[in-house]
């Protein structure tokens, strides 16, 4: 009985340190994501929160703060909301904004969503999309489902909303 007790912590153990090596974000972080979300979009749907833990995930990426000045991000959707909410998700968590000038929205094609993010001090640049399996499950929500799917993808880890590809600028040696 002893042994068995052993083992089953051992695993818990093991699913609890690959969830943190995967990125899947603990509870507190996921509080504060849809805090940060309600706050600057008035609720916490799913497109916004993924748009945050894009912003979350270029601040880390960069070494930089929330409301870093060498932040610039372009949004690349449609002009439909749903799509659009991701840049107030992105505002939240990076604290760029359109009033700022280092926030902007430009309309493209669903085959086009992507956000890019640069960090103007080193040039790096890093293209966000989501994974078509997330948006697959989040793109026709009855609107009472988005706050309960907004709180599953705040707590995803990063590698199942969005991939990143990484271009390296002149001085980030990479």
């Amino acid at each position: 009985m002893t042994t068995l007790r052993v083992k089953r912590s051992a695993f818990a153990v093991a699913i609890a340190s690959a969830l943190i090596a995967a990125g899947s974000p603990d509870r507190a972080a996921i509080d504060e994501c849809l805090a940060r979300v309600r706050e600057i979009h008035g609720s916490a749907g799913p497109w916004a929160v993924a748009g945050y833990r894009i912003g979350e995930r270029s601040l880390k990426e960069f070494g930089i703060k929330r409301h870093d000045f060498s932040i610039s991000i372009v949004h690349r959707c449609p002009a439909k909301v749903r799509y659009s909410c991701m840049a107030d998700g992105l505002q939240a968590a990076t604290g760029a904004s359109a009033g700022k000038l280092n926030l902007k929205v430009e309309e493209a094609s669903v085959e086009a969503l992507q956000t890019v993010v640069r960090d103007k001090k080193s040039g790096r640049t890093l293209s966000f999309t989501l994974r078509p399996k997330l948006v697959e499950s989040i793109r026709d929500l009855p609107y009472e489902r988005l706050e309960a799917e907004g709180e599953r993808v705040a707590g995803l880890a990063d590698d199942e909303i969005f991939s990143i590809v990484d271009k390296p600028g002149k001085e980030s040696g990479k």
